[in-house]
């Protein structure tokens, strides 16, 4: 707080006039202000003044009346230095409010004030009035304005000159400040804007405007855009100068734009407007993008595109003038390109590309800080020109090209391609070449008889990478996911009468399915190929992978088999040849797991009912009682202390549940003869009214073998050991001719060639042949092979009773198309006895609904099955 000097001090009384005197400076010097001097004090930036202060502090106890000398009398003259020196014992405490006993202590009147009756106790209020002691400078009013006038007006001429400005900002500032405190903002504004103006124009038009005729357009849009800075640098010194009239009065005048809207207005409406320059500037652009379209792009010109699309953002000229042009230029760009490239790529090189193009201009766009809505609309002129045009539907959905990338197995191109008709609502027009390629391979797998065998590993592999596709390149799409499913069971469940069905329109895959499903549960996880190979272990050895949990693995095959057999309508086909595999691997003791049975039995229970599995579930139940049966019989022998030749082993099934086998006769020997009527009599006595069958055609038998180079057992079919026993009693060098062992065993011929080919031309050769040769002839004559070794010493030889013949796979094939015919007039007769009259196309329809889930006629069949 500066510096004061006290007044008078007053008191008052009990008078009726309590005001006291308040005396002007006691200096006779001071001036007496005019009423302009007054105005001028209140700019407080102008003149700055310390205001008074006025402390008042009044005493609980009795005021003491302190008067004035007379007016007559002349104030001492007071030096300041000991005014203000404290130091003194004599001096006033104001802060103390004893009353009379701080007021005996002054003794000197140094500012003419009386000295008060000694005899007074009474105790008044205290005042003190501090006032400023600086004199205020006298200056006249329009003459400070003026000169504030003339430093802006000094100061804006310098600055649109690019000179030095001869005042400082802050002199500047205030004086601007000061003006708009006078009322003054309006002609302030009004000259910042003529002066801008008029700085635009020769600082930066009339240049622009010479050289335009010397410079290409993209040397006009460097040149702009170099004005353009500049201008925002001088912009920003005067904004900062007049900042006070920015936020005092333009912000408040909703008519009026700020100082730096006002700029770019100007330098918009003389510099970027003018029509010698306006079409260059965005021709200039527009001929950066080209370069770089073109790969002639370079760093500056990446800059100078950035930077013009700023300066069109600020300007508030690109929506109306830069964006039209820039979408113009780039479809008729888009609409080349693509032309030129449909006729000169294929499908996957003209999808890699269109992506590529895709990428690097919305890319470009986003990078030059391009509007969202030009993106938007550059995006959707690129997948119109690049996908929605009709001659571009042609070439992206053509069957043949999309089967090439399916065949080829393509992901990314198949990624990229629904990835285009995807963005334009044309994923359904893809379903179309998508289920003609699996139809077109499909089929090439089902009816390939040159590798029927591998048809169920191909058919597994082929969906296998349908689904990786779809989940992959076709993102799951629902429709795509109808569509393969669709496919694919139409093709599986196609006929077609050829040596493969024996004439007959069963659908192939049936059977396949069921001896695929024979092998992984007779041979586990080696009875597919994709489990023979072997990995890799920690230290770059070979592991079997066998040791793996097998049933888990079978399981897993299994499942995956199940995937195919549910697309198979002709259930009928899959159950005949199950059944007889299932029988083969009973009887044979073939099975790898039984508990891989059973899970099998319970999958196809589950896909196809009960009904389906009645008979497979009784051939298990046949296998239980007959191995209870054999015990008992065992244990009977036991009690009678009956000791056989041989060791019987029967196994008791029911004629109905089991494939049906021809009657082949066969001369057996007389200690298996014995054998098998004592357990028959056995049996009858157990169960009356039973017939036994014997079928031979199914039983195995386990010789004891002894060859000079070493002892062997032989397990071997029932024919291969009525065989072999012919050579038990014959010397090593007596031959037996093909008629005499035909006799001897009352084969027919095809099942004795059979025979003698697998004895003594298959890989374990027992018996060797005369003449050498792989075929059986009538002539031949066999004898013992004395040479015959192996490591092994027990050696199965019946490989061939477990295998299907020819004859039996068109049994089987002939057998269910006679049944599905019988099926058919069935179903014909019991919807005839409901409806009594209906049409034929009705029939039709509703024969093919009764009957699809074991196998549906064509339509001539149908038609046949109904006029009989």
């Amino acid at each position: 707080m500066p510096r004061s000097r006290p007044v008078n001090e007053s008191s008052g009384g009990k008078s009726k006039d309590r005001k006291s005197k308040r005396p002007t400076s006691s200096s006779p010097s001071s001036p007496s202000h005019s009423p302009q001097q007054k105005h001028l004090n209140s700019l407080g930036d102008l003149h700055p003044t310390k205001h008074s202060s006025i402390i008042s502090e009044e005493s609980p106890s009795k005021r003491i009346k302190l008067t004035h000398p007379p007016a007559q009398e002349s104030p001492q003259s007071v030096n300041l230095n000991q005014m203000y020196d404290f130091s003194r014992p004599n001096h006033i405490d104001l802060t103390n409010s004893n009353g009379p006993a701080t007021m005996t202590a002054v003794q000197k009147k140094p500012l003419g004030m009386a000295k008060p009756p000694a005899t007074s106790t009474d105790s008044g209020p205290k005042r003190l009035v501090i006032k400023n002691l600086r004199k205020t400078p006298r200056s006249d009013p329009e003459k400070y304005i003026n000169q504030v006038w003339s430093q802006l007006h000094a100061a804006l001429s310098a600055i649109l000159a690019d000179s030095r400005v001869p005042y400082s900002n802050e002199e500047l500032y205030r004086g601007a400040e000061n003006l708009c405190r006078q009322g003054q903002a309006p002609q302030l504004f009004t000259t910042i804007c003529q002066k801008c103006k008029q700085g635009i124009s020769s600082q930066f038009e009339e240049p622009l405007v010479a050289r335009a005729s010397t410079m290409d357009d993209i040397g006009i849009l460097t040149a702009v855009l170099e004005a353009w800075d500049i201008w925002k640098t001088r912009l920003k010194t005067i904004i900062s100068i007049f900042f006070f009239l920015d936020r005092s009065y333009l912000l408040h005048s909703p008519l009026l734009p700020s100082i730096e809207e006002m700029g770019t207005k100007e330098f918009r409406d003389i510099v970027f407007s003018h029509q010698a320059l306006k079409p260059r500037i965005i021709g200039g652009a527009c001929d950066l993008l080209v370069a770089d379209r073109q790969k002639e792009k370079t760093t500056q010109g990446d800059d100078l595109l950035r930077k013009a699309v700023k300066m069109f953002h600020t300007l508030s000229v690109y929506t109306s003038s830069f964006e039209p042009e820039f979408l113009a230029r780039s479809s008729s760009y888009i609409a080349s390109w693509s032309d030129q490239k449909a006729e000169s790529l294929d499908l996957a090189q003209y999808i890699k590309e269109s992506w590529e193009l895709i990428n690097l201009e919305l890319g470009r766009s986003l990078a030059m800080g391009l509007d969202s809505t030009t993106q938007k609309t550059l995006e959707n002129y690129l997948f119109d020109l690049l996908v929605d045009q009709e001659d571009r539907q042609k070439k992206l959905l053509h069957t043949a090209e999309v089967s090439r990338l399916l065949h080829e197995d393509n992901r990314d191109a198949l990624k990229g391609l629904f990835m285009l008709v995807d963005k334009q609502g044309l994923v359904s027009n893809l379903r179309l070449p998508f289920e003609a390629y699996i139809g077109d391979d499909g089929s090439q797998i089902v009816f390939d008889e040159t590798r029927e065998q591998e048809m169920v590993p191909r058919l597994l592999e082929f969906k296998k990478k349908l689904d990786s596709i779809w989940e992959d390149s076709f993102f799951k799409d629902e429709g795509l996911g109808h569509s393969l499913r669709e496919a694919f069971e139409n093709f599986i469940n196609k006929s077609k009468r050829s040596n493969m069905t024996w004439g007959t329109d069963n659908p192939k895959p049936g059977e396949m399915i069921a001896k695929h499903v024979d092998r992984i549960l007779k041979g586990g996880m080696r009875g597919t190929s994709s489990h023979a190979a072997v990995a890799k272990g920690d230290n770059n050895e070979d592991v079997d992978i066998s040791s793996e949990d097998e049933d888990v693995e079978i399981n897993r095959q299994l499942d995956q088999v199940l995937e195919l057999f549910r697309f198979v309508h002709g259930k009928a086909v899959f159950e005949a040849f199950y059944k007889r595999d299932l029988a083969r691997r009973l009887l044979l003791n073939r099975s790898a797991s039984a508990d891989a049975e059973k899970s099998m039995l319970t999958r196809l229970t589950s896909e196809c009912g009960a009904g389906f599995t009645h008979n497979l579930e009784q051939m298990f139940k046949d296998m239980e009682l007959s191995r209870e049966e054999v015990a008992s019989y065992k244990l009977i022998l036991d009690k009678r202390e009956v000791r056989p030749n041989l060791d019987l082993d029967v196994s008791v099934l029911s004629a109905s549940a089991w494939p049906t086998y021809p009657d082949i006769p066969l001369i057996i020997p007389r200690d298996v003869q014995k054998a098998a009527t004592i357990f028959e009599d056995h049996y009858k006595v157990k169960h009356t009214n039973r017939k036994i069958v014997w079928k031979h055609s199914l039983a195995h038998c386990q010789l004891k073998a002894i060859f000079p180079k070493g002892n062997k057992e032989l397990v071997v079919s029932s024919y291969q050991a009525v065989v072999l026993l012919l050579f038990s009693n014959q010397s090593n060098n007596n031959d037996i001719a093909y008629p005499q062992i035909q006799a001897a065993t009352g084969l027919d011929d095809i099942s004795l060639k059979r025979t003698l080919q697998s004895l003594a031309c298959a890989n374990y050769r027992v018996l060797s042949k005369t003449p050498k040769g792989k075929d059986v002839n009538i002539s031949d004559t066999f004898t013992i092979n004395v040479n015959f070794t192996n490591p092994k010493y027990r050696i199965k030889i019946n490989q061939v009773q477990a295998k299907e013949t020819k004859e039996e796979n068109k049994e089987t094939h002939e057998r269910v198309a006679a049944d599905r015919n019988y099926e058919t007039q069935a179903a014909i007769v019991r919807i005839m006895k409901g409806k009594k009259t209906i049409t034929h196309v009705n029939l039709v329809t509703e024969v093919i609904d009764a009957t699809k889930s074991r196998g549906v006629l064509d339509m001539a069949d149908i038609k046949k099955n109904i006029e009989k």
